[in-house]
């Protein structure tokens, strides 16, 4: 017998809840959802966090391994166009015209090849004449003359350092005339003695050394400007046939310093303090076998230069232990013209100099916020601030008679026009920048969210070099001044020095 049950013919009893039971499973639910809610929610942070680590390694990998170029062919590739601007002109209201020419850069052809001749004009030159060994005619056997020579190549000559014993006497001379008389009896008063001269000899440049000054600016010279510390100029030396220590050296750089370099850095210190404008910056350094520090304690250098419109470039380090801003009050006192520095709030304690913000700081935190993959940057926010700041740094070389190298193509503009052509051109770029970050949402903690919490932090900063047109609208004086810092190895900057 076959039976068929139809879902009609089968009753289902709902089971019956009570009030009590209902809200405990409604609790349960809740709980559940709150869990599931979290969990999404920490994914989501993982998934944010997960790749900015990515990039971050991506960062640093090119750091170590890539381009260390800022330049835009190389943080965006040579094939990329970069033309997001119409998103900040809308943000802005600026008006396409504005924008095209905000952009426009002067033609300029590009440089041509230096010949052999043009590298080598300047040197000291030495013909060497091969001559014929054999001057007899093939013809007859007569002796030949000489009647010219035919430039063959042009050799640029290494000739390797050595040293060489320089001995100091003095000239001793005598009077021909005192004295002269020997018949006569020399113990007698009246009797006149020999006269003898000797030549003032130039005081040693240390006391007790054998230290040239030939010999010191080497060594300071090698140690500053070649980075090649005192150790290694001790193996070199005694390559060359002398037992030089580097505590020796070490000594003898000291005393310089304190001798001679110390009054010129006092005096440009009070040049400097008389600029309108300064640039400021600090860097990491390391000393070892500081009194009362460990050697892993991270120190700073600070350092403070002119600006380009000063008439003297003055550069000057000053070594601190910390990175308080008190250093910069101590060195810089009651300083009340323009500084131009990075975004740390230290400076806020300068109370009457005039804080300027660095649009290349700027730049280069959107560059770190781009995407590894090329294929992203049309679509990628970062790439549309790193566009920003080439267009006003464009705008800037435009207004100084530059090209893209830095070469002068053209007469720069008065300082008066420069300040009319920045309120006129650059303002409305600038103006059209912040108001696309107002606009921008970015995810908390990445990369792009930095750049932009650091943009706006800055931005009555960054705003300042329209008010004069001597503020330049980066700091990048007094970092290329302080890079030796950061480029050579640290251990080898302060340690043997003091």
């Amino acid at each position: 017998m076959n039976l068929k049950l139809k879902r009609e013919n089968i009753l289902i009893k709902e089971p019956t809840l009570t009030p009590e039971k209902e809200l405990e499973y409604r609790n349960t639910i809740a709980v559940f959802e709150k869990k599931t809610t979290d969990l999404e929610a920490k994914a989501s942070d993982l998934a944010e966090e997960n790749a900015d680590l990515k990039q971050q390694l991506a960062i640093y990998k090119k750091a170590l391994f890539g381009q260390k170029s800022e330049k835009t062919e190389t943080v965006v590739g040579k094939g990329v166009q970069l033309s997001f601007f119409d998103e900040v002109e809308s943000e802005a209201d600026i008006s396409v015209k504005n924008a095209e020419e905000a952009i426009t850069v002067a033609e300029h052809k590009r440089k041509s090849k230096r010949t052999h001749e043009e590298i080598l004009a300047e040197l000291p030159c030495e013909e060497v004449i091969h001559q014929v060994e054999d001057k007899s005619c093939p013809e007859c056997g007569t002796e030949m003359v000489t009647v010219g020579k035919e430039f063959v190549r042009d050799e640029l000559v290494y000739i390797p350092s050595k040293l060489v014993r320089r001995k100091h006497y003095v000239e001793v001379v005598k009077c021909p005339v005192c004295g002269s008389d020997e018949t006569k009896d020399a113990a007698l008063p009246d009797i006149g003695k020999a006269v003898f001269k000797k030549a003032a000899a130039p005081a040693a440049m240390i006391a007790h050394s054998f230290c040239s000054p030939e010999l010191l600016a080497h060594i300071i010279f090698d140690k500053y400007c070649q980075a090649v510390p005192l150790y290694r100029q001790e193996k070199e030396f005694k390559a060359l046939g002398v037992e030089l220590s580097r505590a020796t050296m070490a000594n003898w750089v000291i005393y310089a310093s304190k001798r001679w370099a110390m009054p010129v850095w006092e005096v440009m210190k009070s040049e400097l303090l008389t600029s309108k404008v300064i640039h400021a910056d600090e860097t990491v350094v390391q000393v070892l076998h500081e009194e009362g520090r460990k050697a892993t304690t991270d120190s700073r250098m600070w350092v403070y230069a002119s600006s380009e419109s000063s008439v003297h470039y003055n550069i000057l380090f000053q070594y601190a232990p910390t990175r308080n801003g008190d250093n910069a009050v101590r060195f810089l006192g009651d300083f009340s013209g323009y500084l131009v520095c990075d975004g740390y709030d230290g400076y806020n304690k300068l109370k009457h100099a005039t804080r300027c913000g660095c649009f290349a700081h700027v730049r280069r935190k959107f560059v770190e916020a781009l995407p590894t993959d090329e294929k992203l940057l049309p679509t990628s926010k970062a790439a549309i601030g790193v566009e920003c700041c080439n267009r006003l740094f464009s705008l800037e070389r435009e207004y100084d008679g530059l090209n893209e190298k830095g070469e002068h193509i053209n007469t720069p503009m008065t300082p008066e026009e420069k300040h009319k052509q920045r309120q006129e051109r650059s303002k409305p770029v600038l103006d059209g920048f912040f108001a696309w970050l107002v606009s921008l949402n970015p995810s908390s903690g990445t990369r792009l969210a930095k750049a932009v919490q650091y943009a706006k932090n800055e931005r009555k900063y960054l705003y300042r070099f329209l008010e004069s047109p001597k503020i330049p609208i980066d700091n990048n004086r007094a970092e290329n001044a302080v890079r030796p810092f950061t480029i050579y190895p640290r251990r080898n900057i302060i340690r043997e020095v003091g």
